[in-house]
């Protein structure tokens, strides 16, 4: 699996060019488009629900079929071609970089005291409402999503990518893709929505709760409180509406001795989420670099156990 290894350094030397066509826009086009085609007419609660698993299972099997077949061409090229093709899609699938250099726009911001512009970046990279945010909810909002994207971003597709492959990689990203867009439990997506974000869940189910352990073995090699991160990983893992995004939070927040999770507004409706973590210390900006450490170590961790395994197979 030496193509894992240079499109995981890969991205972590590139991240995300914006000069360079991202797979991960062709398939949310993808579904853009389809959504539009299956919800033409007025349809009713189990219609929708129908539609909804036709959209998943087109999507994400489309998007293993072309890449499977992307390689298979390549390889059949030349071998060094398809290597190089191989560790290109590792390098697009992965966002270790990418979540780093957004979350450091937000925190930029705020610690220039723009508070207005630390709002405008973090809409990028979170789904939650952003405009009356003060700072300590922002700051919130950066760590639970590097946290919960520890796992979503960089882990499960490692898991995926030494399990099946490119194929299977870019296969989970649709998944991921599909949740992110139409997985809402809103009333425009809580029928039409509900296969995307039951594969989401049953698809991080494993790396989740990896990313947890994992996280807490990165607070010990970085001198955070790796011991609170495992007891708090332990008694809040549940604490949120994800089966899964609850253990890479949970094991940051005991790590970093902070709470997070709280009241957050979604499409100008109000959810609370419990609590995770206990606030021995309160929010600060720095937060959010020590939570990007952390998952780096996480990330680099999570590869070497992934080698570790394939080499001992």
């Amino acid at each position: 699996m030496m193509v894992a290894v240079i499109g995981y350094f890969a991205d972590l030397l590139f991240g995300d060019p914006r000069w360079i066509p991202h797979p991960i826009r062709f398939i949310g086009l993808s579904i853009t488009g389809l959504e539009g085609f299956l919800r033409r007419k007025n349809l009713n609660a189990r219609q929708e629900k129908y539609r909804g698993i036709l959209l998943t299972a087109v999507i994400v099997g489309s998007t293993y079929i072309v890449i499977f077949s992307m390689m298979r061409l390549a390889y059949y090229i030349h071998e060094y071609f398809g290597s190089f093709i191989e560790a290109f899609l590792i390098f697009q699938i992965l966002a270790a970089k990418s979540l780093d250099v957004e979350s450091r726009k937000v925190l930029e911001q705020l610690r220039s005291g723009n508070l207005e512009e630390a709002r405008k970046y973090l809409s990028y990279i979170v789904g939650r409402d952003t405009k009356e945010l003060s700072e300590k909810e922002v700051i919130r909002a950066a760590v639970e999503t590097i946290a919960e994207n520890i796992s979503d971003g960089i882990i499960a597709p490692l898991c995926f990518i030494f399990l099946g492959g490119v194929p299977l990689g870019m296969a989970y990203k649709a998944v991921n893709t599909l949740d992110s867009m139409v997985g809402y439990k809103n009333e425009r997506y809580m029928n039409f929505g509900w296969a995307s974000a039951r594969l989401d869940d049953l698809t991080n189910y494993i790396p989740a709760r990896l990313t947890g352990i994992l996280v807490v073995i990165a607070a010990f090699f970085l001198g955070f409180n790796g011991k609170n991160a495992l007891g708090i990983l332990k008694r809040d893992c549940r604490n949120h509406s994800s089966p899964n995004s609850g253990y890479p939070e949970a094991a940051v927040a005991g790590a970093l001795e902070i709470q997070i999770g709280g009241t957050n507004t979604y499409f100008g409706k109000q959810f609370y989420k419990p609590t995770i973590g206990e606030p021995v210390k309160e929010l600060n900006r720095e937060n959010i670099s020590q939570t990007i450490k952390i998952m780096y170590m996480t990330s680099f961790l999570g590869l070497l156990l992934l080698l570790s395994i394939v080499l001992l197979m």
